[in-house]
């Protein structure tokens, strides 16, 4: 009768190749933050990561200035940029880089990425400015840190260069887990500068019935 303390198995059960096996050091890493540190590639370069990348501005900031002045403009920015960190901070998208009267976000999933541009360009429905986004996902190189370099990343800012305004253009890659409070619209082609004709691209809008919360003194600042 086996000892049930013994720490030997019958070789039928036991698992010799059970030990984890580096991949190819040259493979992307998947990029969810919970990898084996042997699994992730080596550090001291570039690293490829596959991330969801968004790119949101302002509609018109330059004729806002124009029209009503820098003071206003200023205070549109910071309106714009508290409203994005309160967003993406609760959804779990991270602000990248302040691009002037635009913001990059990126993600490891296209979802919360998606529900956080969303959010953002129906809440500024109620206000005199229009948002305008473009998202992409896929492989890009996180370079010295905190830039991001890659197809995926000039996709989402192009896609934001063609949307108009208050539009969300989504590449068909950022389409998976998209919530069920924002539609889609029917894909379409999209000619983007320097790229070319992009087939499925879908515009996004929050859902008619979707009720946002009040932001406190908002309304009154813009």
């Amino acid at each position: 009768m086996p000892d049930a303390l013994s720490t030997d198995t019958p070789n039928s059960d036991r698992h010799d190749d059970a030990d984890p096996q580096p991949p190819d050091t040259h493979a992307p890493a998947s990029g969810m933050g919970t990898e084996r540190p042997e699994f992730l590639p080596p550090t001291g370069g570039p690293i490829e990561l596959e991330r969801t990348f968004a790119f949101i501005d302002i509609c018109g900031f330059t004729a806002l200035t124009e029209r009503h002045g820098p003071r206003r403009a200023v205070r549109a920015l910071e309106v714009f940029r508290t409203a994005v960190k309160e967003v993406a901070g609760r959804r779990g998208a991270r602000v990248a880089k302040w691009l002037g009267d635009g913001v990059l976000l990126v993600g490891t999933k296209p979802g919360p990425v998606v529900a956080t541009v969303a959010e953002l360009t129906g809440r500024f429905e109620s206000f005199a400015i229009d948002l305008r986004a473009g998202v992409c996902s896929g492989v890009a190189l996180l370079f010295d840190g905190d830039d991001y370099i890659g197809r995926p990343v000039n996709l989402a800012a192009r896609l934001c260069d063609e949307a108009g305004p208050g539009e969300l253009l989504a590449h068909p890659s950022a389409l998976d887990g998209v919530p069920d409070w924002v539609q889609t619209g029917s894909p379409r082609v999209v000619a983007v500068r320097g790229v070319g004709a992009i087939e499925g691209v879908c515009a996004l809008r929050v859902a008619p019935d979707v009720q946002f919360p009040p932001e406190p003194n908002r309304e009154s600042e813009l």
